[in-house]
Order: C-alpha cells, then sequence, then structure tokens
C-alpha cells in the first residue's frame, strides 16, 4: 500500500503526446498525476476541462499535469474534442492510456486480480481508479486525494495544498487550517527559540508556546496569486 513519502512507482507508458518515463517526464520539478476510471464519463469530463484551465497556474509552480484512464490513447483523443467543446479548455497536458491496468495497479488503484485489459471494463468497475498524487522533486508522493465517482474532485484545493507543500519545503514553517498564499504561518515546534529569534526579528504571536504564529516568508522563489483570485 502507498504512503506518503514513498517513493512514486515509476513505469513507461503511452500517453497522448508519446511514450514516456514517469520519473524522466517529472524532471526537476513537481508534478499531479490524477487518474480516472473511463473516458467519456461525465464527472471527469468536468474536471479534465478545470484542470485544463487551471494548467497556467499549475506551471507557476514549476508543477506538471498527466492525467490517466483505463482506456486506449486514441479514446482519449476524442474524448479531448468533447471536453474542449463543454468545458471551454483544452486539454494540452498528456493523458496516459492505461489499457492492460498496469499503472492502476502499480498505483494501487486496482487489485491484482482485476485483469490484465480494459476491455469490457465499464467505469462502475474502475470506480477505484480516482485518486490525485502529488510528486515531488525527489520523486516521493507529497500528497494522496481519493474520490467517489460521483463526487467532482477540488483541484483549488490542490493547488492551495502545493502552495503549502511548496512554502513549507522552502521555510521551518507549517499552515494552519484553511491556510492560503498570503496568510499567517505557524513556526515548527522543531525550530528553537534562538533559531525563531535570529529568522523572525521582530516576534511572533504566541496564544501558547507550541504555537507561534507569524506572517508568511517573503523570499519565496515565486508568489503565485492565491486561489480564486483569476
Amino acid at each position: 500500500m502507498l504512503r506518503i513519502n514513498d517513493e512514486a512507482p515509476n513505469f513507461t507508458a503511452e500517453t497522448s503526446q508519446g511514450t514516456i518515463d514517469f520519473h524522466n517526464w517529472i524532471g526537476n520539478g513537481w508534478a499531479i498525476l490524477f487518474s480516472h476510471p473511463k473516458d467519456f464519463t461525465p464527472v471527469c469530463t468536468t474536471e479534465l476541462g478545470y484542470m485544463a484551465g487551471l494548467q497556467p497556474e499549475f506551471e507557476k509552480r514549476n508543477c506538471k499535469i498527466i492525467g490517466l484512464s483505463v482506456d486506449p490513447v486514441s479514446s482519449h483523443a476524442k474524448w479531448a474534442v468533447d471536453i474542449e467543446e463543454t468545458q471551454g479548455h483544452k486539454v494540452t497536458y498528456p493523458m496516459i492510456g492505461d489499457t492492460e491496468l498496469k499503472v492502476a495497479k502499480l498505483y494501487d488503484m486496482l487489485q491484482a486480480e482485476a485483469g490484465e485489459t480494459c476491455e469490457g471494463r465499464t467505469a462502475a468497475t474502475n470506480a477505484t481508479v480516482r485518486t490525485v498524487f502529488v510528486v515531488g522533486p525527489d520523486k516521493k508522493i507529497k500528497l494522496m486525494l481519493s474520490y467517489p465517482m460521483s463526487t467532482g474532485r477540488n483541484f483549488d484545493e490542490v493547488l492551495r495544498v502545493l502552495d503549502s507543500m511548496q512554502l513549507t519545503a522552502a521555510h521551518k514553517v507549517a499552515t494552519p487550517v484553511n491556510w492560503k498564499q498570503g496568510d499567517d504561518v505557524i513556526i515548527l515546534p522543531s525550530v528553537s527559540e534562538e533559531e525563531a529569534k535570529a529568522k523572525y526579528p521582530d516576534g511572533w504571536k504566541a496564544p501558547r508556546p507550541y504555537l507561534r504564529i507569524v506572517p508568511q516568508p517573503k523570499d519565496q522563489k515565486a508568489q503565485p496569486e492565491p486561489v480564486g483570485a483569476r
């Protein structure tokens, strides 16, 4: 069973943009792999279209997007036409064709006994292929979100979490409940008082000794606009 901080399993697969080696495709940035039980399903159509619209925001954060559906690449191309016509955004990120269910099994989204072909399978039999994985530059899984078929995923939330993970990777801070870009952050408990004073000479708010609240550090490499500001 995959867990956060496990290495994201590598694979070679056919996509709508040619054959890729997943780790090589990620390169030195971040990546989002989000999966779908079948092409031409209504909820997933809205999701792929929304992600296509958000793609520039992920690119600002040095994060690539790749989709997966348990159908052939040729089917993805036809589906992409529907997505653009109904959602208003063209899908320009790659879509994996997982016809032998290899990636879905590799990422624990389908059981080993699910077979070796997508032929004859329905969206219902692939219902567990509804997961979002965020992978860091170190090729480790940073986030996993699994959704039921009837509930559309919140990709603004994925963008928000990516902002948090990139911030906390660069600074010894954590982000509180419902944090968004520009909000106050929390100094990690592992940071000593001396280190905190050197880092934050203006001090901090501390309603409890373990809860030290400071403004978000401003020396990030990039300051993307907050979710919802588009």
